[in-house]
């Protein structure tokens, strides 16, 4: 598998688990149709149909891509992270039980651990 260059900044979310600030990501307001992918390895994430907002200040979806995105608890035990599941890189967490959408899933994804692929 071949993984892209990282920033400075795209490593400190994607490989050390950091995050955005709320509201900064070029993704969060972004409404085009496409599939967002992994800025590592550019997997296939999601799809654009999946992308809502939640007003949380970061990229939501109610569903991924079948198999591209795995679920990993964080070590406190408080929230469940996700990750590529090609290359495990840091995307974000996911949260369930809210009601934003008949899915009751919102997967909040850093805009810089996403690239865009319009179709």
């Amino acid at each position: 598998m071949k993984l892209n260059k990282l920033t400075d900044a795209e490593a400190r979310v994607i490989l050390h688990k950091g995050t955005e600030y709320p509201g900064t990501g070029e993704y969060n307001k972004h409404y085009e149709t496409g599939i967002y992918v992994c800025r590592q390895c550019e997997a296939e994430l999601y799809r654009s149909d999946d992308k809502f907002d939640s007003g949380c200040g970061w990229p939501s979806f109610d569903d991924e891509i079948d198999g591209a995105v795995r679920r990993v608890p964080d070590a406190d035990g408080r929230r469940i992270e996700i990750v590529c599941a090609a290359c495990g890189g840091h995307l974000g967490h996911v949260f369930e039980g809210e009601h934003f959408t008949a899915k009751n899933t919102r997967h909040c994804v850093n805009s810089i651990s996403l690239k865009f692929r319009p179709v």
